[in-house]
């Protein structure tokens, strides 16, 4: 019921709308047509992209305000999801509201608006994670999750989805701002050193980890510091922020009481002509080869759920995302983003491997769920 009484607070004309616009075909921008096209950000560059969210961010939002009104094991109703669903019809009626955007001033407050729709949009993740949560309460407990396959793959096309709408939004908003540093494009930056990145994710991964058991593993990176290639800085930070994360705990906890130094963790970044490849390794114990699956799913986390206790939170995703057990999965969709993946490979009774696979090239285009 709760559903259908959500439904009724937009008008009919609206959820027509709504099922016409997710009917139409997305259209998919690569890294390298981002850069190339913004490294110009001219007021006709920055009309013509305006032009083009004005037309694609309202067919893409419509797919997922869809999809959350269909969920199985009653997932839809669910008071939570419910709202990220409200937030989606919001965002799509304020884009449809908006008119034909023929100057650079119906750009500049188009620009205004894409920007509240997704600081609107900021606590998605840790809502739609308690939406989950409540659907397990309700479920019987003997329930093996691997078993709710269907959810699994809307969460990953949902988080998939929402990790393009906001690199588009966040992209066109960027290029508005004056004085650039040297080789920022918006969000990327054309001489990104993976070494550096990986440097800053993991100093403060093992910040966190000094702060919630006292004491921290060593963290040794390996690789080139000169070697630069164009890619989303903040992305990769948070891809290793999450692995390397993971690894300090697994190691914190298995040397905690021992009399061995805890080992390092490792870092080792290759250069190859198609990618570059991150790869995390730990002495933790690894992972027991039937529980590998787990870490990629969204249903498993034995985590806290912060929003539960404390509703009225607003966080940003990195620091959510510690607590939620989606760090791994959510990591692995960012990695696929831009034409990359993720790979753990572990060794039970001796560590785990996490590579990190980031395509060179930048080349292929957004998946579109």
């Amino acid at each position: 019921m709760a559903a259908k009484k959500a439904y009724e607070s937009f008008s009919k004309s609206l959820i027509e709308d709504v099922h016409k616009w997710g009917c139409m075909k997305q259209t998919g921008v690569s890294l390298r047509y981002m850069m190339e096209f913004g490294s110009d950000p001219s007021d006709r560059n920055l009309l013509l992209s305006g032009q083009f969210l004005h037309k694609e961010l309202p067919i893409r939002i419509a797919r997922r305000a869809i999809e959350l009104g269909t969920l199985p094991y009653g997932l839809s109703e669910k008071p939570a999801v419910l709202k990220v669903r409200d937030w989606y019809i919001d965002s799509f009626r304020d884009m449809r509201n908006f008119p034909e955007i023929k100057d650079i001033n119906d750009e500049k407050e188009f620009t205004q608006m894409i920007k509240a729709i997704k600081v609107r949009h900021n606590n998605v993740v840790p809502t739609m994670a308690l939406g989950v949560q409540q659907l397990k309460k309700g479920m019987d407990p003997k329930i093996d999750y691997e078993d709710l396959g269907e959810i699994h793959q809307f969460l990953d096309r949902f988080y998939m989805s929402r990790i393009g709408i906001r690199m588009l939004i966040g992209q066109h908003v960027e290029l508005h701002k004056p004085n650039p540093p040297p080789h920022v494009v918006g969000y990327i930056h054309t001489k990104m050193s993976p070494v550096e990145v990986a440097r800053n994710a993991s100093e403060i991964a093992r910040g966190i980890c000094l702060r919630e058991y006292g004491s921290a593993p060593e963290i040794v990176i390996y690789g080139d510091p000169s070697f630069t290639f164009p890619y989303v800085p903040t992305h990769l930070q948070l891809m290793v922020f999450e692995l390397v994360k993971n690894s300090l705990r697994a190691v914190q906890e298995r040397f905690m009481d021992s009399d061995k130094v805890a080992p390092p963790v490792r870092i080792i970044v290759a250069e190859g002509i198609e990618d570059v490849t991150i790869k995390i390794s730990d002495e933790g114990g690894g992972i027991p080869r039937k529980g590998l699956p787990k870490i990629f799913t969204y249903l498993y986390s034995t985590a806290k759920y912060p929003l539960e206790e404390y509703p009225d939170l607003g966080m940003d995703d990195r620091v959510t995302m510690a607590g939620y057990g989606y760090g791994i999965p959510i990591s692995r969709l960012y990695a696929q983003y831009f034409g990359g993946d993720l790979q753990v490979i572990s060794m039970e009774g001796y560590g785990t491997d996490a590579y990190l696979h980031l395509s060179r090239l930048g080349d292929s285009k957004e998946p579109l769920p």
